[in-house]
């Protein structure tokens, strides 16, 4: 390693002033040379010293370089945990806040369960007068019934009566309502049983009749006031029947006092003939 020029130049100044200050003879000059060279030898020790100094300058260098890395490395940590701690504390800020709106909302749901309380309350009391109405009302609807069991068979034995008389009216009405508006001639209407797949069906009113030499089977059923209910029964009984005469024509009747404009649309539908007492 090269000397400085520093250290070179006072190198030198040593030796001259040694020169200058001490004129001695060989002997002194040989240990003057020795001293020079004990001094360059110390000198060559320095500069080594000093290529060691630079090399450990260097690696220092290089570690605070290293360390300043870290540091902003650090730094850049330090900054993204403040952003965190921040955006922490904002959300801690609003659960704050929606658990205050929730002490609020449990508060006012605590008041209804009471205001609840209170009208069931109410209600429990509101239901035993009513049960103890019920009781009343049973007691009342108890002695009704009984009553309205006595009209019901009043009822039903003047129901049976009118019907009978309706049937009689209708063997001689109905023939001859026949015979001039469909060409239909049947000799007589009497009531009859048919027992079809195990069950029995009774009509009021059953007659063979003739229409231009075919067969016609007349049905009939007698209903004091005639309605659309009464025309859909008497169509299911029909269509029960057919099984029994199977593809003989069957004409269906419905005799009574008087026909309701309901019944006469659904009539239409099933071709069941409707005919009252009023009709000629």
């Amino acid at each position: 390693m090269s000397i400085t020029p520093e250290l070179y130049e006072f190198i030198t100044k040593v030796v001259e002033d040694k020169v200058k200050e001490i004129k001695v003879a060989r002997e002194e000059f040989d240990k003057l040379v020795k001293t020079v060279e004990e001094l360059s030898k110390k000198i060559d020790k320095m500069a080594e010293i000093q290529s060691e100094t630079l090399r450990i300058l260097e690696e220092l260098a290089k570690a605070q370089r290293r360390t300043e890395e870290r540091l902003n490395m650090l730094a850049e940590a330090q900054r993204r945990t403040e952003e965190r701690l921040n955006m922490l504390a904002q959300r801690v800020d609003e659960l704050a806040e929606a658990q205050r709106r929730t002490e609020e909302r449990l508060n006012m749901l605590a008041q209804r369960v009471d205001e609840l309380a209170e009208a069931q309350r109410r209600t429990e009391e509101r239901l035993n007068m009513l049960a103890e109405a019920q009781k009343k009302t049973e007691e009342s609807l108890s002695r009704l019934s009984n009553t309205v069991r006595e009209l019901a068979i009043q009822v039903g034995r003047l129901s049976d009566t009118i019907g009978f008389g309706l049937e009689d009216i209708a063997r001689v009405m109905i023939p001859g309502w026949l015979e001039r508006h469909l060409g239909i001639y049947v000799e007589e209407l009497v009531p009859r049983f048919f027992t079809i797949d195990g069950a029995e069906i009774q009509v009021n009113l059953f007659g063979v009749g003739k229409r231009d030499e075919k067969e016609v089977i007349v049905i009939g059923e007698t209903k004091s006031r005639i309605y659309a209910r009464e025309v859909e029964k008497f169509a299911r009984t029909l269509e029960l029947l057919k099984k029994f005469f199977k593809d003989k024509e069957i004409l269906g009747v419905i005799f009574g006092y008087l026909i309701h404009p309901s019944a006469e649309e659904e009539a239409k539908k099933y071709g069941i003939k409707l005919i009252a007492t009023y009709m000629r």
